[in-house]
């Protein structure tokens, strides 16, 4: 039988007379059973792992040493691909060609080393395939496939109109036309319609100018994206850092590569980078990856770090969906990675300095994003923020601030948890106890609007318009979070981790999935989250979930031999994603995670350090960690045995009270950990197969009827009126009259009870109770070439013009009133950037909210839109409602703040 015997220096005469089946552990000074490399430490149908390897099929990451592995995985990617393409065309970077759910078909039954070609296909008219793809019909990879559309109706309505109308209304200007693009689900395309301008070989030329254009693609190609390395050997200094040891080969080498990661990370300018593939540091990355584990290790990286992201004391919203901040808002983490930093510190500089900061940022978005109604914070998916990956495609921009989501506010409540402990630590009761509230209200929005009792986990967020509804999707880094950080309680704490579903490869980002979108967050599953969604197994004692989220960290790291940044989550193969790189910050943090957070269980409070350690059963034995820094003392670690309780703890020789370490202790010190060789429960998971979703219905309303197209796989629909359900039906149609103001929306439901997004909302209504206000009426109009405006012009809106523009209106009557601005922001591209435009809307001098106008597209200043809607109480008769530029409504560039104002639209809805 082979045996795996790890010791750190032991002499020649030891190794001679150490027992077959004893082995010494250095540091430890105890004698344990040596660890069979011939019996899995744990096992599914996917993969299994050893104490020396991982074993995925064929393929085999086998750990030589604590600094050498290699890998024989070879990603299967281009062996399997469908034949059958589905694509569509877009103008200028948009999904304007056909409704969503009816996609071009095409199946390319091409020999090797042949190609395809498509018929010329009209521009809006859908190609079906002719039959489906035989069983068992591979496309052969570096296959050429040529596609061809017909754009001259759309060149003669430039011609004749000078815009071209798209299926649903929107308008495309002849001067605003930039391009024809292709989008689709098959390598090298993407349904990535935001990108396809920056995506090489995604646009199509006319040569011959007859309206014909045409692309060839090279499909399915063999990419270097698609190899990873097959060898790992330690490189780099990694001395410095905390050493661990461990019964078990295969992760001490892991940890070791995951220490040369982080050197890899540094910068020359003292802060680290995102990845090996990303420069720079971003916000969201940064703070996660300091909370798991780097700040740690590296305290003075991270601050200064943290720092890189803080602009006029205020914490930086990275760019993002439609300008960033405060569509955005998930920058608020930044407050959680700075209070660790002071936890492993006490650096009191560092406490009032990152206090000011996030106190700023917190008091912005309590005015610019709080909505009282629900107490929940606006805003889009914190991480997830990558719009088409995990909204419906029919949210714009200011729709998605109009959202509220589980993750999102799990890191507002922290952070007002934290800034009511910094200010008691600073002496200022008031604001302790000012955020002590907001974090109660947030917490207790989270538990009242997005728990839901029928399944266990909480619901991704709050969506719709004038009238929000609950996705019921699960989203796992908050399912973790609302654990992590007390927002749910013990007991729902335990069945958020046995409800949540959960991959054989681990927990995927979002479940179910969405159709027609490609791994990245969808179908995606990323280390970081996992290493999270661990810590919360662990908090909520189970067992079960523990040691196999664990072991999905381990896997994906030795086979790939790197800490990807994702995978997909249905096969656990890192090619296939939208967009991946090695080394990414957040899953080498969450790796240093599971070896200082879970397996030693090391808790940095603001005046000491509390071991709550977590071993699984399965990885029991000895395990060391050495010269760990903590403030002014430097610990030498020794465990011993497996369980979450300790059964006794002593630091040089003497019992340690409390299992805590006092911030104030000075010098090298050995402590000795021995567990009690228990766990409190094992627990279950909601493990779960891959499921999609139906594609979210497009519906109508004329003629007293709400209609929607027929889904494919949809057992039944349900219809939605102002967010809650009306009735369902397997018709297409229900009849509607319109009495006062209602939304109606509807659900696809397929046979496994899996429903869709809801449709975007179609608002009926008489005309009686809408009003529209031109802005020209109440400003010097624009003297800006755009067209597409009603009325007789539009006005300009910035930093310098215009800052507060008044409307008098005339109410019919008391009640609550929908106001929103139809607008233009060509400033920036609809999925990225920080030129987000921001005003207050005040009703007298009182505030009523805050409208946002995001960016729609770069220079498109004819593609207008409306902005979110505010609800404000109007009196009969006489009112004023003034739209004004506020301190709290300054950007993330600082600069530029600037749109276009249309007109304000005033509708009674109550």
């Amino acid at each position: 039988m082979t045996k795996y015997t790890y010791i750190k220096a032991a002499s020649i005469a030891a190794l001679l007379t150490a027992s077959a089946c004893k082995t010494p552990q250095p540091d430890t000074g105890t004698t344990t059973e040596t660890v069979s490399t011939e019996q899995a430490i744990w096992q599914s149908q996917a993969y299994s792992i050893y104490p020396d390897r991982v074993v995925q099929g064929d393929h085999v990451a086998q750990a030589l040493s604590p600094t050498e592995i290699t890998s024989s995985y070879q990603s299967p990617a281009n062996e399997f691909q469908s034949p059958e393409i589905l694509f569509k065309f877009s103008i200028n970077s948009k999904d304007n060609e056909m409704p969503p759910g009816m996609d071009h078909q095409f199946v390319c039954l091409a020999e090797e080393g042949g190609s395809c070609e498509t018929p010329i296909i009209k521009f809006g008219q859908q190609l079906k395939a002719t039959e489906p793809a035989p069983a068992k019909a591979f496309l052969p990879p570096n296959t050429p496939l040529t596609v061809r559309v017909d754009m001259r109706e759309v060149l003669d309505a430039f011609a004749k109109q000078g815009f071209y109308t798209a299926y649903n209304g929107s308008k495309v200007y002849k001067d605003d036309f930039k391009g024809v693009y292709i989008a689709g689900n098959s390598s090298p395309l993407s349904w990535d319609f935001d990108n396809l301008a920056s995506r090489e070989g995604m646009e199509l030329e006319d040569p011959d100018g007859d309206g014909i254009y045409e692309v060839t693609l090279n499909m399915n190609a063999h990419r270097e994206e698609k190899l990873t390395a097959s060898h790992w050997k330690l490189s780099l200094p990694i001395d410095k850092y905390p050493q661990y040891k461990s019964d078990y080969v295969l992760t001490d080498a892991l940890y070791n590569m995951t220490l040369e990661e982080v050197v890899k990370n540094i910068e020359e300018d003292g802060t680290f980078r995102t990845g090996k593939e990303w420069a720079g540091v971003w916000t969201r990355d940064i703070s996660y990856s300091l909370i798991l584990g780097l700040a740690a290790i590296e305290p003075e990286i991270a601050r200064k770090s943290l720092m890189r992201k803080v602009k006029n004391k205020r914490i930086i919203q990275d760019t993002g969906t439609g300008g960033a901040y405060p569509v955005s808002t998930d920058r608020i983490v930044w407050a959680t990675a700075a209070w660790e930093i002071y936890t492993v510190t006490g650096d009191q500089n560092w406490l009032r300095e990152s206090y000011e900061i996030i106190r700023n940022s917190m008091e912005d978005d309590l005015l610019n994003a709080f909505d009282q109604k629900t107490n929940l914070m606006r805003g889009e998916s914190s991480f997830l923020d990558w719009r088409d990956q995990t909204y419906p495609k029919w949210m714009q921009p200011a729709d998605i601030y109009t959202s509220q989501n589980l993750g999102t506010n799990a890191v507002h409540y922290q952070a007002n948890v934290l800034l009511s402990q910094m200010a008691m630590l600073l002496n200022d009761k008031q604001a302790s106890d000012r955020y002590r509230y907001v974090a109660d209200s947030i917490k207790q929005g989270i538990n009242q609007q997005l728990w839901q009792e029928d399944k266990g986990y909480y619901g991704q967020y709050l969506y719709g318009r004038n009238y929000l509804s609950l996705s019921p999707r699960a989203e796992a880094l908050g399912e973790a979070l609302t654990v992590l950080f007390g927002i749910a309680d013990a007991d729902r704490a335990k069945r958020v981790v046995a409800s949540t579903p959960v991959y054989d490869f681990g927990v995927p980002s979002i479940f179910p999935q969405i159709p027609n979108i490609p791994p990245y967050h969808n179908n995606g599953t990323w280390p970081f989250v996992q290493a999270y969604w661990t810590l919360a197994a662990a908090k909520a004692g189970n067992e079960t979930a523990t040691v196999e989220s664990l072991n999905a960290i381990y896997r994906p790291a030795a086979l790939f031999l790197t800490n990807k940044e994702n995978f997909v989550a249905s096969n656990g193969d890192y090619a296939g994603t939208q967009v991946n790189s090695d080394r990414q910050l957040w899953s080498v943090a969450g790796y240093l995670g599971m070896t200082y957070k879970l397996l030693f269980g090391m808790d940095f409070q603001a005046d000491q350090l509390v071991f709550k350690p977590f071993v699984p059963e399965s990885y029991k034995g000895n395990r060391s960690l050495t010269n760990f820094r903590y403030r002014n003392a430097v610990l030498d670690i020794q465990m011993e045995g497996f369980g979450n309780s300790i059964r006794s703890i002593t630091m040089d020789g003497q019992p340690l009270e409390s299992a805590t370490i006092p911030a104030s202790l000075t010098g090298r010190h050995t402590v000795k950990i021995v567990l009690g060789n228990a766990l409190s429960e094992k627990g279950t998971q909601n493990k779960v197969g891959h499921h999609v979703t139906p594609v979210a219905p497009t519906a109508t309303f004329a003629n007293g009827r709400y209609s929607w197209q027929a889904v494919e796989g949809a057992v039944n629909y349900t219809v939605l009126k102002n967010g809650k359900p009306l009735q369902q039906t397997t018709e297409t149609g229900i009849a509607v009259q319109p009495e006062g103001y209602a939304e109606y929306q509807v659900i696809a439901t397929d046979a496994a009870g899996f429903g869709s997004f809801t449709s975007e909302p179609v608002a009926v209504y008489p005309a009686a109770l809408e009003q529209v206000y031109e802005a020209e009426a109440s400003a010097t109009p624009a003297k800006q070439p755009y067209k597409g405006f009603t009325g007789k012009g539009f006005v300009e809106v910035s930093k310098k013009v215009n800052t507060t523009i008044t409307f008098k209106v005339n109410a019919p009557q008391v009640g609550l009133y929908a106001i929103d601005f139809r607008y233009a922001n060509g400033n920036g591209p609809i999925n990225t950037d920080n030129k987000a435009a921001i005003r207050t809307l005040r009703k007298g001098k009182e505030m009523a909210g805050t409208i946002v106008l995001p960016q729609r597209g770069i220079g498109e200043w004819s593609d207008w839109g409306y902005t979110n809607k505010v609800w404000v109480q109007l009196e009969k008769g006489s009112n004023q409602l003034t739209l004004t530029f506020e301190p709290q409504n300054e950007n993330m560039n600082g600069e530029i703040n600037q749109a276009m104002v249309d007109h304000m639209r005033m509708i009674r809805v109550q």
